[in-house]
């Protein structure tokens, strides 16, 4: 696929350039559930503002020892992706991450190209082998398989797209004389997210892009030249690169760079400082998650809109 072609992808990533998107939910709840309220109308802000994608996670259930209360964004990933995608225009829709080893993939076949065929060229598909134990153990699944699931799930989900009444066998179903409706109306942008459980080759291989956890700068900077590397081995194609990062954004626009959980707080000056620097490192898109935020999120937005976002605008405002 010549990814320049695809609307979403070209609007949100080009090489030696970083775009920015915004994670839901959109509010700054910090260790209380969130109240998913007025989230259409932020990210109708964000989609004018020029944020370029606005991601969704996918966990079943809340586990009070994972510190997480958001529960991904409490509704299911992909049924809201949709209920957002239906009340915006460009904004891409993606998941960082779908857990491929918890869904069947002929299923996830079907829910991706419907809500491709519904939302044409806008969902950015990121995938992962899934890390909450509680929501292995609800589903009957083991979790020190999840592996070998991702990998057997990754094959059938892509031949399940691109087959026409061709067989089909794997571990977990088998296609004959059938095909899969509707098809994508283009290739689906799948991005994996960490490892994964699998090797760095088989991920530099296998994925349109990496989704990376933050971490310093020079080693987020060796990992993507590894990355990268052996990327090109397998072919010339040009493979992103995702950092998600918490951001609380100061009042004080010269409020120097201070480290919070998996992020920082800081000021507007700094913030640009870290964003260029991340670009130059070779970082092509940052997912910011307002959850921790000690001001109100809409006020940040505005921030972000008037002096952050134009230096990391859409590549293309069709």
């Amino acid at each position: 696929m010549e990814w320049d072609k695809h609307f979403g992808y070209s609007r949100m990533l080009k090489e030696h350039k970083l775009t920015l998107g915004i994670n839901l939910p959109i509010e700054n709840h910090g260790k209380q559930k969130p109240t998913m309220n007025n989230q259409i109308e932020r990210v109708k802000r964000a989609e004018q503002l020029g944020f370029t994608a606005v991601w969704f996670q996918d966990v079943l259930l809340e586990d009070p020892t994972f510190e997480d209360p958001a529960t991904g964004q409490v509704y299911d990933s992909l049924l809201y992706l949709t209920y957002i995608g239906a009340h915006t225009e460009k904004i891409n829709l993606g998941t960082a991450a779908i857990v491929l080893s918890l869904r069947h993939p002929l299923r996830l076949a079907k829910e991706a190209a419907t809500i491709e065929n519904l939302f044409p060229e806008r969902l950015m598909l990121g995938v992962s082998s899934g890390d909450r134990r509680r929501d292995f153990e609800g589903l009957n699944v083991d979790i020190m398989k999840r592996g070998e699931l991702f990998r057997e799930s990754w094959s059938y989900f892509q031949d399940a797209l691109q087959l026409d009444y061709e067989p089909y066998t794997s571990a977990l179903g088998k296609l004959d004389n059938v095909t899969l409706v509707p098809k994508p109306t283009k290739p689906l942008p799948t991005f994996i997210t960490g490892y994964a459980q699998q090797t760095l080759d088989w991920v530099a291989e296998h994925g349109d892009g990496w989704m990376f956890y933050p971490q310093s700068l020079d080693k987020q900077q060796t990992l993507m030249e590894q990355y990268r590397s052996k990327a090109s081995s397998y072919d010339s194609r040009f493979k992103p690169f995702f950092q998600p990062i918490v951001m609380d954004l100061a009042d004080d626009p010269d409020h120097p760079k201070e480290k919070i959980k998996l992020g920082y707080k800081l000021g507007r000056n700094a913030l640009m400082e870290w964003l260029k620097e991340h670009e130059k490192a070779g970082v092509n898109h940052c997912m910011i998650s307002l959850q921790n935020s000690s001001r109100p999120v809409e006020e940040v937005m505005e921030e972000f809109g008037e002096y952050i976002l134009p230096h990391f605008p859409p590549h293309h405002h069709i």
